[in-house]
């Protein structure tokens, strides 16, 4: 029987902890056990470990939830738990914020990796060694594993269930648990799109009036002469305050403005695509699938059902 072992300590998150517990702790194929070092509070509730965590070592699968303060570093003793695990040759899989535990043990240096869309650019800048990609669901490197955000948990738990047992195992446990066994695309589509927050920040005023003319043909010509600067200051502001240039900004905001139409409207795909100012059915499929990483008859689906 495949031994799956959940490392708990102080300062875990409860939905990531749970959800594996769901996945893992009812089916028979599976010997799942919690491991701490002493009874663990985990936000409102105190859990009482099955075994300490020197138990993660005799474990075929080690489960990392999700760690609540990034900026905390892990327990050295938790830290020392998931390497031993690892030299032993247990697979590792990460929930959330968990991969800041296997960055700093040092396994995921020199491996793709991601965890929740908020905390991609922390984790990439703390652990340089890490290849963060923060669009993906879930990143799969055989022996180690990561997921991104909540939910995202799912669907790593579900891939490993997939990867030990098969597509129809996996699916049952997901109509139990009544969730997809399989999403598409990442969670670039989840990923909000950044605005400066201050009012008299020198885009301000542009901004509101760009995205009340996203049906328009639009250059940098133009926003640079609306918010009356030179197209390289413009450009620089957009920089600063977006991290991206203003047409990517701009496409971004097309984008977004599909996503809603997409969730809230019957609009045809050709209506929205020209409601966003990209013209035909064809090129708004090809900038909305390259970003949001389904295609947008997919994304509709997946939001209005």
């Amino acid at each position: 029987m495949h031994a799956v072992a959940l490392a708990a300590t102080d300062g875990m998150l409860s939905f990531e902890l749970t959800i594996a517990t769901e996945v893992f702790g009812d089916d028979p194929r599976y010997a799942f056990a919690v491991c701490g070092s002493a009874p663990v509070r985990v936000g409102r509730f105190l859990l009482e470990p099955d075994h300490d965590l020197d138990h993660l070592a005799r474990a075929d699968t080690v489960i990392v939830p999700g760690w609540a303060d990034v900026d905390a570093p892990p327990p050295p003793d938790l830290v020392g738990a998931i390497r031993a695990a690892h030299a032993r040759g247990a697979r590792l899989a990460s929930l959330c914020t968990g991969a800041f535990v296997l960055a700093a043990a040092g396994l995921l240096d020199g491996l793709r990796a991601t965890t929740h869309w908020a905390h991609t650019d922390v984790l990439a800048a703390r652990y340089p060694g890490v290849t963060v990609d923060p669009g993906v669901l879930y990143v799969d490197n055989g022996q180690i594993l990561t997921s991104a955000g909540k939910a995202a948990a799912m669907d790593l738990c579900l891939h490993l269930v997939r990867a030990d047992h098969g597509p129809a195992a996996a699916n049952a446990i997901a109509r139990l648990l009544v969730v997809p066994p399989h999403r598409a695309g990442g969670q670039a589509q989840f990923v909000p799109t950044p605005v400066p927050s201050r009012d008299d920040h020198p885009l301000a005023a542009l901004l509101p009036w760009i995205t009340a003319r996203l049906d328009r043909p639009l250059t940098v010509e133009d926003l640079a002469r609306e918010a009356n600067m030179s197209s390289r200051h413009l450009g620089r502001h957009f920089r600063s305050a977006t991290g991206t240039t203003p047409l990517q900004w701009l496409l971004n905001q097309r984008i977004r403005r599909a996503q809603e139409l997409l969730e809230n409207t019957a609009a045809s795909i050709d209506a929205v695509a020209e409601a966003v100012g990209m013209g035909t059915a064809t090129t708004l499929r090809r900038h909305f699938n390259r970003t949001v990483g389904v295609p947008p008859d997919t994304y509709r689906r997946t939001f209005r059902s």
